[in-house]
């Protein structure tokens, strides 16, 4: 096990090195970036206000519709001549978001994906299998350079293409792959259709991220590919994947890089701080970051923060695995629901594949959620229960999530599969339905 020093450090110590930090980082926004400037005079503030960790809260939030504001380098920090990477979102809802980086930035950036991957199991001389996507989106190149500055052997795939993927998974035997686990999933199918035995290939530890997934996702994929999966974070607005990791000792919080980011989690109606283990949205201040600082970013992501001690050993912040997206949340008459959750209780059902996605229609005042789900192979051989399990799945979703859903089943790999991002809220009906 690799542990770095800031990871073993005392609270103490971290937290004076974040107050350090966050003085320089409040300096280069107020001096460098006029949006902030503009921010902190109308609301009164001065860099010599923040003196300690808690007047962080005295500081505006950021929001994504400031960064489209501003596209596409309205929010950067330094002159266009020191930037050498960029990235952006998809920018499917209007402008891109775009983020710049320095040469110091991708350095810091590789050194805190190393670290994350040494954190999920991976050791130098190893081989890793990088299924991120490569390009604008920052997972494929974010995991690149830090499985190369970390020493490992790295297999830059990208997505899709999956014959190829298993090929190169054979041949070249990675101990550790990256993906989204809806993605990965897809994979371990299509090597189980080949009649492969997959949970006895060489690969040990899983790092899946870029989407929420449940534990019940977790255990599929560890029972299906014989490994290890961990949870990694991180958004383009804030940095990209690093932001924080889960260890593969306990699998249970991931670990946020303290030494680089200030996390806090606020009710994200009233805008106030929570306290240790109260669920909201997750905010993050950039602490270290030259081209692009983000001061109380809003990442729109629900989780919890923890203090408490690792088994690891490491005494790092922990924040839970995400619950879902402020976005992604269903409002169903009153009644709030996030796809996860529904995920949770199709993977606990063995009738069901893990495959599914969510129909959203309006009947009058009333929202109507449509469940649309995918029989296993194995009970699709006999389908004398149909009815049951219909009966039973319903009254699981509506016993942990409150909520009476539509529920329609497919035959066997019928619902699309993905080559990255899982979309589970969709518009389209979906034809070939067993009712």
């Amino acid at each position: 096990m690799i542990l770095h020093d800031i990871e073993t450090e005392s609270r103490d110590f971290i937290e004076e090195l974040q107050l350090d930090r966050l003085k320089q980082t409040v300096e280069r926004v107020f001096n460098h970036v006029p949006f902030y400037r503009k921010k902190f005079l109308e609301s009164n503030i001065a860099p010599e206000d923040v003196n300690s960790l808690n007047d962080i809260q005295k500081l505006p939030f950021t929001v994504k519709a400031d960064l489209r504001e501003h596209y596409p380098f309205g929010l950067f920090a330094v002159d266009k001549k020191e930037i050498v990477r960029l990235h952006a979102s998809s920018g499917t809802s209007g402008k891109p978001t775009v983020v710049g980086y320095t040469r110091n930035d991708i350095k810091m950036w590789s050194n805190l994906i190393a670290r994350a991957i040494s954190i999920g199991g991976g050791e130098p001389g190893q081989t890793l299998h990088n299924a991120y996507g490569y390009g604008l989106f920052t997972g494929g190149l974010g995991l690149h350079y830090g499985s190369e500055q970390l020493g490992m052997a790295t297999v830059p795939v990208s997505g899709g293409n999956t014959d190829r993927q298993i090929m190169l998974i054979q041949d070249f035997k990675p101990e550790v792959i990256c993906g989204t686990p809806s993605y990965i999933l897809n994979l371990a199918e299509k090597m189980e259709e080949r009649g492969m035995d997959t949970a006895n290939t060489s690969l040990k530890y899983g790092i899946f991220g870029a989407e929420p997934w449940s534990e019940e996702m977790r255990k599929t994929l560890e029972a299906k590919l014989g490994i290890k999966a961990c949870d990694i974070y991180g958004l383009s607005e804030v940095l990209g994947p690093g932001v924080a990791m889960e260890c593969h000792e306990s699998q249970d919080g991931l670990h946020i890089a303290e030494d680089h980011f200030y996390a806090e989690v606020i009710d994200p109606i009233k805008m106030t701080p929570l306290t240790d283990g109260e669920e909201g949205e997750l905010v993050f201040t950039s602490l270290t970051k030259e081209a692009f600082p983000v001061i109380r970013y809003r990442t729109g992501d629900i989780a919890s923060l923890s203090k408490e001690k690792c088994v690891c050993g490491r005494t790092t912040l922990r924040m839970s695995r995400v619950k879902g997206r402020i976005d992604d949340m269903l409002n169903v008459n009153g009644v709030n629901v996030f796809p996860s959750e529904i995920e949770r209780c199709i993977l606990q059902m063995p009738e069901l594949s893990p495959h599914y996605h969510i129909q959203v229609y309006n009947n009058g005042s009333l929202k109507v959620l449509e469940l649309h789900a995918e029989w296993s192979e194995e009970f699709y051989r006999d389908m004398g229960e149909a009815e049951h399990v219909r009966k039973k799945i319903q009254e699981a979703v509506k016993q942990n999530c409150f909520i009476n859903i539509g529920l329609v089943l497919h035959p066997p790999k019928t619902l699309p599969r993905s080559e990255g991002k899982a979309v589970r809220i969709v518009n389209p009906a979906v034809k070939n339905a067993v009712i």
